[in-house]
């Protein structure tokens, strides 16, 4: 795994929605994250296990900001290969950008377009006709579309190619 600061975006299409997911993704995901919220439970939640999820509340200090759920996976078994911690709270522009700005001023920044993706090929987790299917998915028009693009992130462009690549060598 390589050395990235945290990083944190909204996965969701921006607007009005019951549902909103941040995706927080780094070293300090869970550490950020506990900053701001409170599980119902009151349990501290640095000691998650992976693949669970939390009830609670975000706050930016005292103040409530939203009721939500949140879910941890720990690296390397996440999309990025980094620990990654996503909050489900209620969609709305607003209510949606508050959770955003709460987990900024946590220590996370802004993600840059596709980075969640960058990180995922810099650390090994996919390669780059995975993430360029990734893309590809995201931008169909069209079942076929959708399907080609779901076939080269299951990696069957990169088995292809190294199928090749040993078919080559055989033959030098």
């Amino acid at each position: 795994m390589r050395d990235f600061d945290t990083i944190c975006a909204i996965a969701t299409p921006i607007g009005e929605g019951g549902i909103a997911i941040i995706r927080v993704s780094g070293e300090n995901a869970l550490e950020i994250v506990s900053k701001v919220f409170r599980a119902k439970s009151g349990t501290d939640i640095k000691n998650m296990k992976s693949y669970t999820m939390k009830y609670g509340h975000i706050y930016d200090g005292d103040d409530l900001i939203d009721e939500v759920i949140i879910s941890y996976m720990k690296g390397p078994r996440s999309f990025t290969a980094e620990d990654v911690v996503e909050i489900n709270c209620h969609g709305g522009v607003v209510s949606t950008n508050k959770v955003l700005e709460s987990i900024i001023k946590a220590g996370a920044r802004i993600a840059e377009p596709g980075e969640f993706t960058k990180r995922a090929f810099l650390n090994g987790r996919i390669d780059l006709s995975q993430a360029e299917a990734i893309s590809d998915l995201i931008s169909a028009k069209n079942d076929y579309a959708s399907q080609l693009a779901l076939r080269g992130i299951q990696g069957n462009i990169s088995h292809f190619i190294e199928d090749l690549k040993e078919d080559l060598i055989q033959i030098i």
